[in-house]
């Protein structure tokens, strides 16, 4: 008896999912409980296990795309429901739509591999399968096949041949989807206002900047609640815990896990902290409980950073602060010019919720812990 295996409830409110990478193949004898495939959400990337033993059948969505949970994914042990295809699942982000002087295929070009959304755009685009060459795995057409295979003859309704696009392209999918989507969603609902003032950091040991700034924060947004909040419709919540993200550049992209309890914990315990999941999010290996839930993010490149930058706040929270490179660079001490070991600190802030000035207050009571004077 075939299996239907859809795309299961993950948790945490997520309605979909993108198919990462498949482990295994059309045709492949699995057991249950053998890796199966791997889910990217906004939080992480999940490996799923096969829920029953067989032949891996029909493996009806493609690599990088995005379905909502309960679309079926793959079928092992058999067609089902005597041969039928499952439901087309609705992908959200290439709706169906008809198009004028188009007869749907009655019946699928079931000799060739491809998914339904493929087998859909060919419909619209007017192509044969049977006459197109698959590039993707184990011969299988893709979208890119098909759009290519157009552009040779006019399309339907007379319409004119694609053009074939210059450059290298790379469809965005992963931890670049995700980035893509939240920064743009920031961009889109936080009207940012960005703060900047030099800080010394001469006191402070650099192996310990992250830990250190994490402590500083949390200490001053005791004092700034404003910062450590949330706007929920036309109320605004204030958290009374202490949960910061920690901004780590991988080779998948920018990923944010969270340092828990950061306004109770010593900075060396910080510091452990930071440094373990730093290393579990270059090695993909973070889980969802780990980013999820920050309260306030932090953000620091080393000697990449810049002289400052104007970070995108992290929504849902309506403020970030990042500290800009650290040099020596002269300054005035007690009338005479010396060097000393300055940065810029930045604090973006959602301006619904943060005065400017309270901002201010808050960025210079960072900057006194900093500098260990208590304040400026």
């Amino acid at each position: 008896m075939a299996y239907e295996f859809k795309l299961p409830d993950l948790g945490e409110g997520l309605t979909e999912g993108e198919i990462a990478r498949w482990l295994v193949s059309e045709g492949q004898e699995i057991a249950e409980d053998d890796p199966l495939v791997e889910i990217q959400t906004d939080k992480t990337t999940v490996e799923i296990p096969s829920p029953a033993a067989g032949t891996v059948t029909r493996i009806f969505v493609e690599e990088g795309k995005v379905v909502p949970v309960g679309t079926v994914l793959v079928v092992i042990g058999g067609e089902p429901d005597g041969g039928q295809l499952p439901a087309e699942p609705a992908l959200p982000d290439r709706p169906a739509k008809p198009t004028a002087g188009v007869r749907p295929q009655q019946v699928p070009a079931r000799g060739v591999r491809a998914t339904p959304l493929v087998r859909r755009v060919a419909q619209e685009l007017g192509v044969d399968l049977e006459n197109v060459a698959g590039t993707g795995p184990q011969g299988r057409v893709t979208e890119d096949d098909v759009r290519l295979s157009a552009g040779g003859s006019s399309g339907p309704g007379g319409a004119r041949p694609r053009q074939v696009q210059e450059g290298r392209r790379e469809p965005l999918r992963g931890v670049r989807r995700v980035i893509a989507e939240h920064m743009t969603r920031a961009h889109r609902e936080v009207p940012p206002v960005t703060w900047v003032e030099e800080c010394d950091f001469s006191n402070l040991d650099l192996n310990l900047l992250v830990a250190t700034v994490l402590k500083a924060c949390a200490e001053s947004l005791r004092e700034f609640p404003e910062l450590n909040a949330r706007l929920d419709g036309d109320a605004i919540v204030y958290l009374d815990r202490y949960d910061l993200g920690v901004a780590v550049q991988t080779e998948q992209g920018l990923v944010v896990p969270v340092v828990r309890d950061c306004d109770s914990r010593t900075v060396d315990e910080l510091r452990v902290d930071v440094e373990r999941l730093s290393e579990s999010a270059r090695a993909g290996t973070l889980t969802p409980e780990e980013l999820r839930g920050s309260t306030f993010t932090v953000t620091s490149a080393g000697k990449l950073a810049g002289l400052l930058q104007t970070p995108i706040v992290n929504y849902p929270e309506v403020a970030i602060l990042s500290v800009g490179r650290i040099a020596e660079r002269p300054v005035v001490r007690d009338g005479q010019i010396v060097a000393a070991k300055i940065g810029y600190v930045s604090l973006t802030f959602d301006h619904r919720v943060v005065d400017g000035a309270r901002a201010a207050e808050f960025g210079l009571s960072v900057i006194g812990r900093l500098e260990g004077s208590g304040g400026r």
